[in-house]
């Protein structure tokens, strides 16, 4: 019995999210079934974690038992002739027995993006939201700082969440912009990427997040009111909950070695 991991990344678009649900049509269908194919066997795999409908990966991690003797090197390509074009797995590793994606997870990174451009962007549509007024950037970079640390996060948590404990730590938080498109003498402020990263995240918790920031660059909310709405640990704080098509599971990372490629550079 072998332990393996490996690397996905997908366009969500069109999918009712990564974990297996009633009514199917997940990614983790989609990769399981591509597994049955190549190996014959009906088995369940572990992922990271889970993102909602129409969210994205970049590089979402899973790992499964196998008994197949297929070699480690062919189970990308092999996989990726069973899978749709929006689903491609990348990379693959044998892992020690006792690894678990989820648990063993030390890190995790999102990006949100927001096309703060006059007019949308056709060719990037699935991958970010289209702001049509001005945002007040310094303002939600303001915002964003009080964010970092550990903290009970239940204010930014979706109502439905099932968790024992909302108390997360955000290590880092910073946005990037883009002004490639922005047309000279025009209102474009250019593409805004958002990226939190963490030791882990609850249901909707950047989407929250992302929507309350959008509100302060709107001018109706402060920069400073984010600790005041985090302090609150009421989900009635917060703003909206933002697009989900703005949203990509950007990396995750581990810290693990007792294996001749360590999974920190996985």
């Amino acid at each position: 019995m072998r332990n393996l991991l490996m690397r996905v990344s997908y366009d969500g678009t069109d999918y009712n999210g990564f974990q297996t649900q009633p009514g199917g049509h997940t990614i983790q269908d989609y990769l399981e079934e591509a597994i049955h194919r190549l190996s014959g066997e009906q088995l369940k795999i572990t992922a990271s974690g889970r993102t909602d409908a129409g969210v994205h990966a970049r590089a979402q991690v899973f790992n499964f038992y196998t008994a197949s003797p297929i070699p480690l090197e062919r189970w990308c390509m092999a996989l990726n002739t069973w899978l749709p074009e929006d689903i491609v797995v990348s990379d693959a590793m044998e892992v020690p027995l006792e690894f678990h994606s989820r648990h063993a997870a030390k890190r995790k990174t999102y990006r949100y993006t927001i096309n703060a451009n006059q007019h949308p962007d056709l060719f990037n549509r699935r991958y970010q939201i289209h702001h049509y007024g001005q945002l007040d950037i310094p303002a939600m970079e303001q915002g964003l700082r009080h964010l970092i640390g550990t903290y009970d996060y239940t204010t930014f948590a979706s109502r439905k969440s099932t968790k024992s404990s909302h108390v997360r730590t955000i290590f880092d938080a910073w946005f990037e912009r883009d002004t490639s498109m922005c047309r000279p003498g025009t209102r474009d402020q250019g593409v805004i990427h958002t990226y939190l990263s963490g030791n882990g995240f609850l249901q909707h918790m950047v989407r929250i997040i992302m929507g309350t920031l959008i509100e302060v660059g709107e001018g109706k909310r402060h920069p400073d009111d984010m600790k005041i709405i985090l302090e609150a640990k009421n989900r009635a704080a917060a703003g909206p909950t933002a697009m989900g098509k703005g949203l990509m599971l950007w990396e995750v990372e581990y810290d693990i070695t007792g294996n001749e490629n360590p999974l920190q550079e996985f």
